[in-house]
């Protein structure tokens, strides 16, 4: 079957430590599936101290869409780790 995706994006996010790619990745991971529509998907998964986030889409306008929500979503997710450590 074909991937009716025709783009995709791959955000990755390094971190100085593997537990702080845990935090995130585990924020954020709980959005997967929760927020895809009939244009737009993601994933996120984490290797060591990087989180990777694959938004593919039909049309570079959902595209787009979808990487400024996901990045927002790690922004926020790095944002509480940082305090949560203070």
């Amino acid at each position: 079957m074909a991937d009716p995706y025709d783009h995709r994006a791959v955000l990755s996010f390094p971190y100085a430590s593997e537990r702080r790619a845990r935090v995130v990745h585990d924020a954020i991971h709980v959005e997967v599936g929760g927020i895809d529509d009939d244009r737009s998907t993601a994933d996120a998964t984490r290797s060591g101290a990087t989180v990777e986030v694959v938004v593919r889409a039909r049309d570079l306008v959902a595209l787009r869409a979808g990487v400024n929500t996901w990045t927002r979503l790690v922004e926020t997710a790095e944002t509480v780790a940082a305090v949560a450590e203070a």
